[in-house]
């Protein structure tokens, strides 16, 4: 069976970074960075705060076309240029096949994104009704549920953020559809739901990205370590318990 890509490989042009003194080159990620593989179906990045996970996610949807802020490769608005220049020395290798659609989606600026829709009255594209008008959970499936369409590319940075563990099933399963319908993804999670996509690759960040299967990642067991003895966790934190 021929795979699906949209993006094949993202490669780091060494050759164009004029320092890694500074941001974001100075990230030993990136510093160690030469070539990411993707999946066809689904890469996940995963990664403690301050690896890089976010930054690597934003130049890759950068590089491709989309806005910063977010939104597909129609959205124009700008809030605030806070995005490193990382994307500029990116080259995605590319499949010919090319998407019908494409979104990324970042927690971060989601409110500039809603706001955006109202600005430009495309409310019906992403279930009839206002983002603002809902929770920021409801609006977030609003978005999933309705403006993507399948035959995309979707690039989604930390969407667990606004969703219950509920809810994080539910996106699991329209993953699922969307790739039925020849979707690519590529996701960054704390989530270990969200995670838990079985034809996938994992990329752990600490000092340089390396392939991980799912129960070895930090994300799950420190979840399962958790989950299964709270009250021996919660004493090792020091606190107190009845």
């Amino acid at each position: 069976m021929k795979l699906n890509y949209f993006i094949r490989e993202v490669q780091l042009n060494i050759k164009k970074i004029d320092s890694f003194s500074k941001y974001p080159y100075c990230l030993s990620v990136i510093k160690n960075l030469s070539t990411i593989k993707l999946h066809p179906k689904v890469t996940y990045i995963v990664g403690e705060n301050g690896t890089g996970k976010s930054t690597i996610l934003e130049a890759i949807a950068v590089a491709y076309g989309f806005n910063p802020e977010g939104g597909s490769k129609n959205f124009n608005f700008s809030t605030r240029d806070t995005h490193s220049d990382l994307w500029q020395n990116l080259k995605l290798i590319r499949e010919t096949k090319i998407p019908k659609d494409g979104f990324f989606l970042r927690t971060e600026s989601f409110y500039n994104l809603a706001s955006n829709i109202d600005d430009i009255e495309a409310a019906n594209s992403y279930g009839g009704n206002s983002l603002h008008s809902q929770s920021h959970g409801e609006s977030f499936m609003s978005l999933i549920m309705n403006r993507f369409r399948g035959n995309g590319l979707y690039i989604l940075d930390e969407p667990e953020a606004a969703l219950s563990p509920t809810r994080q099933m539910v996106l699991i399963s329209r993953i699922h559809d969307l790739i039925e319908e020849n979707s690519q993804f590529i996701i960054s999670t704390h989530s270990p739901i969200v995670l838990a996509y079985p034809d996938s690759i994992i990329y752990q960040l600490d000092d340089r990205l390396r392939k991980v299967d799912y129960e070895d990642t930090e994300t799950y067991q420190i979840m399962k370590s958790f989950v299964n003895n709270p009250k021996k966790m919660l004493d090792i934190l020091g606190v107190m318990t009845r």
